[in-house]
């Protein structure tokens, strides 16, 4: 297939699941005013952090603001965008479901990666740009296009890295009875995604700096806006969501060729 059709399938999709989600407005309404309250609490808890201190590791109020409201960002749109997709896998894959995914007019992994949008996940990322360009303000800073177009371009790469961390879990789904308990392994690595890279020391700094590289995703583009382009960041956070993101296809396609459909 080429690029277009690809769109033209995504777009499908994309329109399927915002009627549906309009059939059940109230559904929306709820899980969006939920997503809503965990953001506001988030936000809170740096005041409360704040209120007691001027500094936890070197890291200002703002610039802490910023910190979590990239981090929120980032997980809005995965749970918008991938989060539903890859949750159902194991589950398809369980059940048989997976053969209608295979059936479909387009790659397996494409298929399996788009086709629901969730909406409720999407509306509130304008909540978390928001705190971004309000702490942005508050430090007086005013990136040029060139830093806005960056600081996108490494969220992108941050996305891809939680798409490839989850991706990666729910494929061994192949190979294993279920992967139940992803969803809380994936919230609890990724909490630390709103904690500077200073504060980590030791093994600490090992695991989630480099090994499981969650920091990373809202650090990088969060200190870009605070001081500035550094290459080293751009090619560091650039190179780690290209591992990550070849070996969960890897993995992905290894157990794809694995896979017996449901009725073999």
């Amino acid at each position: 297939m080429q690029p277009f059709h690809y769109l033209r399938v995504w777009l499908a999709c994309a329109r399927y699941s915002i009627v549906r989600t309009m059939m059940f407005r109230f559904d929306f309404l709820m899980w969006s005013l939920v997503e809503f309250f965990w953001m506001s609490v988030n936000v809170l808890l740096v005041e409360v952090f704040y209120s007691h201190t001027n500094s936890i590791a070197g890291w200002t109020k703002y610039q802490m603001m910023l910190l979590v409201g990239t981090s929120m960002l980032l997980q809005r749109l995965m749970m918008g965008f991938f989060w539903s997709n890859l949750f159902e896998l194991g589950r398809n894959i369980r059940t048989g479901q997976f053969d209608f995914l295979l059936a479909q007019p387009g790659q397996p992994l494409f298929m399996v990666s788009t086709r629901k949008l969730d909406p409720d996940g999407l509306i509130n990322s304008f909540v978390a740009i928001a705190v971004v360009v309000y702490s942005a303000r508050q430090l007086g800073l005013h990136p040029d296009l060139i830093h806005i177009a960056l600081y996108v371009g490494m969220l992108g790469c941050g996305l891809v890295i939680h798409y490839a961390a989850v991706l990666l879990v729910v494929s061994t789904t192949f190979w294993l009875i279920g992967s139940q308990g992803i969803e809380g392994t994936y919230f609890t690595l990724f909490e630390f995604a709103r904690v500077p890279r200073e504060a980590f020391r030791g093994v600490a700094n090992v695991v989630f700096v480099y090994a499981l590289p969650a920091v990373v995703t809202t650090f990088v583009p969060a200190r870009l806006l605070i001081h500035g382009f550094e290459p080293v960041n751009l090619l560091w956070l650039g190179g780690v969501a290209l591992v990550w993101l070849a070996l969960a296809i890897f993995v992905f396609n290894c157990g794809l060729r694995r896979y017996s459909s449901a009725s073999s």
